[in-house]
């Protein structure tokens, strides 16, 4: 029984620790912003761009539902928000490949 109350305790300490880590990864940010406001324009704009890609995203994507998928409970707006999410992963990745590429030739080509 002590074995438990130990395994008891250690779980809840790291359940502390996870609560007290997520709110610091929130906080800390907002804190050094509020320092220097200007750096929340960029932010601003960083997240309005994923914003405006998942629109994008969301609206090229198809709500079907098959039936294999009607059976774990998925209706046709959450097939919507799902094809969207993975359309927007897609979209990220191309532009990481084409700006990887991108950087590469523009090396290569101020490089001679």
């Amino acid at each position: 029984m002590i074995l438990l109350d130990l395994v008891d305790i250690i779980l809840y300490f790291g359940y502390g620790m996870v609560i007290v880590a997520a709110f610091l990864a929130i906080a800390f940010p907002l804190w050094i912003a509020s320092k220097n406001p200007k750096s929340l324009i960029q932010t601003g704009i960083g997240l309005g761009s994923i914003l405006v890609l998942f629109l994008v995203a969301w609206l090229i994507s198809s709500n079907e539902v098959y039936s294999s998928y009607a059976e774990f409970g998925v209706d046709e707006s959450l097939s919507k928000f799902i094809g969207g999410m993975l359309n927007l992963v897609y979209i990220l990745a191309g532009l990481a490949v084409f700006g990887i590429i991108y950087s590469e030739v523009s090396k290569s080509l101020k490089n001679g």
